[in-house]
């Protein structure tokens, strides 16, 4: 179910993206943790949504909540894109989104399994790296097919 403030916060929000060539692709307001998370979903028309747009909207529709005070209490703002959860693929993309949950897939299966998931420590020549619950581990580049953000915010 929709919390009743959402319709207002996208009604606030869609002129601010607008205004730094954004588009609105959704809201969620999620009351059941403690601060309570406002995530808006953004998207950039005309290249990747990438993290400069989720700081540049982030500032910009922080500013905008706080004078129209639609949200009385404390809340934490995240704003992310539904297209981050797409695959990675520059040197750029794999340093901008260090620490990130991940999936790499492979083909063929790497040490029995074909997806692998953790945070992404680094790419290098030879191998992708992720941290899996304090253990680190190195996949070789040549079985990696795909290494895609999982569904979290920016």
């Amino acid at each position: 179910m929709t919390h009743p403030l959402v319709p207002q916060i996208i009604d606030l929000a869609t002129p601010v993206a607008a205004e730094l060539g954004l588009e609105i692709v959704g809201a969620v307001f999620y009351t059941n943790q403690r601060p309570p998370v406002l995530r808006v979903d953004i998207r950039n028309p005309h290249q990747d949504t990438g993290l400069d747009d989720c700081e540049r909207m982030s500032r910009a529709l922080e500013a905008s909540l706080d004078v129209a005070e639609i949200i009385p209490d404390a809340y934490i703002l995240e704003i992310s894109s539904p297209g981050i959860s797409q695959q990675l693929v520059s040197d750029r993309e794999f340093i901008s989104f260090k620490g990130f949950p991940v999936i790499v897939f492979t083909s063929p299966a790497y040490s029995g399994r074909k997806e692998w998931t953790g945070q992404l420590i680094r790419r290098d020549e030879i191998k992708v790296y992720l941290n899996q619950k304090g253990r680190v581990v190195g996949i070789p580049r040549s079985q990696v097919t795909s290494v895609q953000l999982l569904d979290e915010p920016c």
